[in-house]
């Protein structure tokens, strides 16, 4: 093990334990476009991570630990049309050094638009705008043939009108990947971290710290992949119940509060993301996923429509590899996923 290795596990471990790695949930703390799905692969098969070690650069920003050496000059861009003119988008590169490893540079940027800003009395006075941002350095390396071990350090940023805010985080993945199997298991501790500076002073806001951990097969007789994601295992009840739904208010007569608690097999399926990937040709591909916990806190009781499903697909084109996906979060609209991923090699 070679000095630039031993100081960064070391640099990692200190991370890992001196931070607030708090966990939270839904809105609990800051940071949470860290969260967001950053490519369309991911997004078609449900989730921001898959554990696949197909080479893809895209999966790499969240699970460092299949970066590789066949990664090398590869490139990715990533772009999202999201909700009420907000978007966002990723940006990597990866880049093999003989003495250092493999990395992968990646910069992810959220725009929310433009903003009225109004006096206490309603006037308006002008506007503002609101955006969030996070530069990351990934490093992958291999410790045998079936092991692979993989770090990301972010430096975040984020400025809400006259409000900043500054951040650091790292995240630790570790990878069993057997070809012979064509088997893939990762998991992964995600958002470990800290705001450096506060958005007001004195009120320190925790990162969305989470643990994950994914599996993925393809089928030894079919051109098929099945993938199977656990979220948030750092927490086991991810229940939630909505004030304001009819169904949780009190009975008018007896004052009782109904209990819409999930049982056990329910706040277990909250944590499960599955998908599919079928692959007939090495240059085409469909995708299907499946997220439980996003059809229950997003769905509408009288129209639940495909809430919580999402697809994609994913074609080449001489030297570009192009990806699409779209996942319905809610009845108003599906966001869609666009990335492009080539290798500067190939030219």
């Amino acid at each position: 093990m070679n000095r630039f290795t031993r100081l960064l596990i070391l640099t990692v471990f200190t991370a890992l334990f001196s931070f607030n790695a708090i966990a939270q949930i839904g809105g609990d703390g800051t940071y949470s476009f860290l969260n967001l799905s950053n490519s369309a692969r991911a997004s078609a098969l449900g989730g921001n991570f898959v554990a696949i070690d197909d080479n893809d650069i895209t999966l790499s920003v969240t699970n460092p630990s299949i970066i590789s050496p066949e990664m090398d000059n590869r490139i990715a861009l990533s772009f999202v049309d999201y909700y009420a003119d907000i978007n966002y988008g990723f940006a990597s590169y990866s880049k093999t050094f003989s003495k250092y490893g493999s990395f992968v540079a990646s910069v992810q940027f959220i725009n929310y638009g433009e903003f009225i800003y109004t006096n206490n009395l309603g006037e308006e006075e002008g506007t503002f705008t609101a955006n969030e941002n996070a530069i990351m350095i990934g490093w992958g390396r291999a410790l045998d043939s079936t092991f692979s071990i993989g770090a990301n350090v972010k430096f975040i940023s984020s400025f809400m009108e006259s409000y900043s805010s500054y951040g650091i985080a790292v995240d630790i993945a570790g990878t069993y990947n057997n070809p012979d199997r064509q088997l893939t298991a990762s998991l992964v501790f995600r958002n470990i971290g800290r705001q450096i500076k506060n958005y007001n002073p004195g009120v320190n806001e925790s990162l969305p710290f989470e643990i994950q951990f994914g599996v993925s097969k393809r089928l030894k007789h079919l051109p098929f992949r099945y993938s199977l994601l656990l979220t948030n295992l750092q927490t086991f009840d991810l229940t939630y119940i909505d004030p304001n739904d009819v169904a949780n208010q009190p009975d008018p007569f007896t004052g009782e509060v109904p209990d819409n608690t999930d049982n056990f097999g329910k706040k277990v399926l909250r944590h499960v993301v599955i998908g599919g990937e079928f692959i007939p040709t090495k240059n085409f591909s469909v995708r299907l996923g499946y997220n439980y916990r996003r059809r229950q806190e997003m769905k509408v009781d009288s129209k639940m429509g495909t809430v919580g499903f999402s697809w994609g697909v994913g074609f080449r084109i001489s030297k570009f590899q192009f990806n699409y996906s779209r996942a319905a979060y809610h009845l108003v609209g599906s966001p869609n996923y666009i990335t492009i991923t080539t290798n500067l090699n190939s030219f």
